[in-house]
């Protein structure tokens, strides 16, 4: 079975990454339902701008979702995925002889199954390209080809027995405001305004055998997502070898030139590349923090005081100050609302 990020050193992800999402929610659910949904996993029913969100939150509203709009798709497509369609497509993949037959069932089952697009197989050379492509000028809701090609990729994964590398990654819509945290879910380049959305698989690996048992297929399908949403690989980017690195020295106040040496490059490059990608070395030093932050406010019984301390403030006052710039809440009430998620498990076996 693949294994999921280690709980440890999960990155987050920003609100507006669900928004898309939550829209298509709202249009399923009453107002009330939608706030029940997500109370239930420690979320706001309020937008907040930099509200940020965990894998188990994700997860869990994932999984609230499925069962209550009966769609394992939950209305990001134009016909519902009715309770136990997912399980049928694990079931006929698993059969296949080969990673690219188990793909080409797998595209079959969506192509019966979608209106408004359809999915194609296409070899290039070595590689294995899986497209969504448009019928009829339909316009891509972002969430849902996000969620689609992740679970392209977790199905092949689970197939093989690992999580497979993959070569790039493109969507069919403009670049958005929230484009760094596709990487924490995708292990390759990402391109935005293609004419469709894709996922390539790497060389060779469309002759892998399948493998895994009954008992493995019916564990993935209850974890789902946990286990394929966010990517456990970290060498596609910079940013995140370099929040890799600062983990594993388990030293927040690693600093930008020990960090540059450690990666074999000089400050002033490793400042450029970072730069380059939209991001800088204190940017990524800070979204640690504040992850490790959510962690432990969420998964601890540690003081605010302790969780201030361990992440590099001097005072709990100036954690607090940070804390809400980095997610338009005091730790105090985020630590309340998050107490409350508790992930259902089971929503799609």
């Amino acid at each position: 079975m693949i294994q999921a990020y280690p709980a440890q050193i999960l990155p987050t992800v920003s609100r507006a990454f669900l928004e898309d999402w939550l829209v298509v929610l709202k249009k399923n659910c009453t107002p009330q339902q939608l706030e029940a949904l997500l109370e239930q996993v420690g979320l706001s029913a309020q937008s907040q701008t930099r509200a940020r969100v965990t894998h188990d939150q994700i997860v869990g509203l994932y999984q609230e979702a499925v069962v209550a709009s009966g769609d394992e798709m939950m209305g990001l497509w134009s016909r519902p995925i009715r309770p136990g369609a997912l399980k049928l497509l694990c079931a006929s993949a698993h059969g296949a002889s080969s990673l690219s037959a188990a793909l080409f069932r797998f595209i079959s089952f969506w192509n019966l199954l979608l209106d408004d697009f359809s999915m194609t197989m296409d070899h290039q050379g070595e590689s294995l390209r899986i497209s969504l492509v448009s019928r009829d000028g339909a316009t891509a809701n972002r969430f849902g080809h996000m969620l689609l090609l992740k679970l392209t990729h977790g199905v092949a994964s689970w197939l093989v027995g690992f999580e497979l590398p993959l070569r790039d990654v493109s969507f069919g819509f403009d670049r958005p405001e929230f484009a760094e945290d596709y990487p924490v879910l995708f292990p390759a380049p990402i391109q935005f305004g293609q004419a469709c959305s894709s996922i390539t698989f790497g060389a060779n690996q469309s002759k892998l055998s399948v493998a895994g048992s009954e008992a493995e297929m019916q564990e993935f399908l209850l974890r789902a997502p946990r286990d394929w949403i966010f990517t456990s690989l970290r060498e596609h980017t910079l940013p995140m070898r370099v929040r890799e690195m600062l983990l594993r020295s388990d030293q927040l106040e690693t600093g930008l030139k020990e960090t540059a040496r450690l990666l074999h490059l000089t400050p002033r490059t490793l400042m450029r590349r970072l730069d380059a990608e939209a991001t800088s070395f204190q940017s990524i030093k800070d979204g640690l923090r504040r992850d490790i932050a959510i962690r432990d406010l969420t998964n601890s019984p540690k003081s605010i005081e302790a969780i201030s301390q361990d992440t590099g403030f001097a005072s709990a006052a100036n954690f607090h100050r940070a804390f809400k710039r980095w997610t338009d809440m005091t730790p105090g009430a985020y630590r309340k609302l998050s107490r409350s998620n508790v992930p259902r498990r089971g929503a799609l076996g």
